[in-house]
């Protein structure tokens, strides 16, 4: 039987190449994070690159509408601090970190409600579901008028960092699909109003859910 020839040592790479080449792929992954990460998910753009390509906005209405969220959970006699994002650095927002150690949720029978909000000129208001992890929600709200939104969930007895957004949007009439519980929490709605005339938000949900929170 004929065996492939072993390559001689003129043939393999030298060890400057292996360098350039390590040195090259570095310089790519930083470039695609400066570009394309930072943008899109921090609305940070130091190459100006970002807002022609729309990435720009993206991470600033993500960052927006994550701090109107989170002054709005937050007491009214605190000071609202910085809202953290999950750890893991500049890619935290696409990962979830659940807490260590969290409280079993019973289990629920599927249920069916329509919530019904008014949103003053300006006003931000919360609406958010007790689930276990892998539960799932058929949902579908409409608005009298644009809306900015943010869905997310959070563990219980957990602080802003471990805040896990879902979907987000902005000067939305109405949105609607699944939604699937990534941990054991609540999950839900920020809806914030920027227009100038009282609107009203009707929210409809069906599936596997404890309870609704709402103001």
């Amino acid at each position: 039987m004929y065996n492939t020839d072993l390559p001689t040592r003129a043939e393999l790479p030298s060890s400057k190449q292996l360098l350039r080449s390590t040195a090259i792929a570095a310089a790519a992954a930083v470039a695609i994070l400066i570009t394309v990460v930072l943008p899109a998910e921090y609305g940070i753009d130091p190459t100006g690159v970002g807002r022609p390509l729309g990435l720009t906005e993206m991470g600033e209405l993500k960052m927006q509408l994550a701090a109107e969220a989170a002054a709005d959970r937050a007491p009214p006699a605190a000071t609202p601090g910085p809202r953290s994002s999950l750890p893991g650095a500049i890619f935290a927002g696409l990962f979830i970190r659940p807490a260590a150690a969290q409280t079993a949720l019973p289990a629920v029978a599927a249920r069916t409600d329509e919530t019904i909000i008014t949103l003053r000129p300006n006003q931000g208001i919360e609406v958010k579901l007790d689930m276990r992890s892998g539960a799932r929600v058929n949902f579908n709200w409409t608005a009298t008028g644009p809306v900015n939104y943010d869905m997310h969930g959070e563990p219980p007895n957990a602080g802003r960092n471990s805040t896990y957004s879902y979907r987000n949007g902005r000067g939305s009439s109405g949105e609607q699909g699944e939604l699937i519980a990534r941990f054991d929490g609540t999950h839900g709605w920020f809806w914030r109003n920027r227009s100038d005339r009282d609107l009203t938000v009707t929210l409809r949900t069906s599936g596997d859910y404890a309870r609704i929170i709402r103001p």
